[in-house]
């Protein structure tokens, strides 16, 4: 069964997947390349969205728990600007990553701070930030490899956590399913699976098998790799990419569902 990664694993991934994501930047024929992914957006739009986004869970995580983020973060965000020259922007960037990791080191891992999935199955605290922004770096290094024209699949040990992060993080919720009660399965290729069940008392994830479900038939379920499933959950690609057995209408339902409560 696989297993959450270390909070010091999670520090190093975040910088690892900063710096192969400047690294496809400084290569780039220009900052004003088409993202694929993010419609509308430039490489130069995907760089100062990652960075701000940095600076911003840097600030929420220094200021510890709260109902809400800090105003001065906020705002912050609200009124970013960042360099406009390649080599000033990477510099930038490279500096707002070392922010957020020396924010996450200084709390330490069940520092408790604000964060948007307070009903979800992660932790509201510097060590579920971590592990969120993980995923956040790899998948928008991912956008711009795409945009570079070479995208390259989520690295193993991340991917593997990834789909369960996102699962436990995006999909966990109280909020009841409005559709007859199912579940859905998620096997990566690396030998791990995961059971999300929805139902009137919401959406809940488990590692399978689990006591009590070997047996039970998922509504729908999807193979692939872990990166192939990460990069379906953050809706890079289709279904058609992988391997769908049961009901795949479903899966359409459960990418539709916006829950009344996170």
């Amino acid at each position: 069964m696989t297993k959450s990664l270390e909070f010091a694993d999670l520090l190093r991934l975040i910088d690892e997947r900063s710096t192969a994501f400047r690294a496809v930047v400084a290569a780039a024929p220009g900052l004003d390349a088409q993202v694929p992914t993010c419609p509308g957006w430039t490489l130069f739009d995907l760089v100062k969205h990652l960075g701000g986004g940095d600076r911003f869970w840097a600030a929420i995580v220094g200021a510890g728990p709260a109902d809400a983020p800090p105003a001065e973060a906020v705002a912050a965000r609200a009124a970013l600007e960042v360099p406009q020259e390649r080599e000033a922007l990477l510099a930038w960037l490279d500096a707002s990553t070392q922010l957020l990791l020396d924010a996450l080191r200084t709390a330490g891992p069940e520092s408790g701070c604000w964060t948007w999935w307070p009903a979800s199955q992660s932790p509201q605290t510097a060590g579920g930030t971590a592990r969120h922004r993980v995923q956040e770096t790899a998948v928008h290094t991912y956008d711009a490899q795409l945009a570079g024209g070479a995208p390259q699949p989520l690295p193993i040990e991340l991917a593997l956590d990834g789909v369960e992060e996102f699962l436990f993080t995006v999909c966990a919720t109280p909020s009841a399913w409005p559709h007859k009660p199912t579940a859905f399965d998620f096997h990566a290729a690396e030998g791990h699976s995961w059971r999300l069940t929805v139902d009137g008392d919401g959406a809940r994830t488990t590692r399978i098998p689990a006591t009590g479900e070997e047996s039970a038939a998922a509504g729908a379920s999807v193979r692939g790799t872990a990166s192939e499933l990460v990069l379906y959950l953050y809706d890079r690609i289709q279904a058609d990419s992988l391997h769908v057995d049961g009901d795949a209408g479903l899966l359409d339902l459960l990418r539709a569902w916006e829950p009344e409560e996170k």
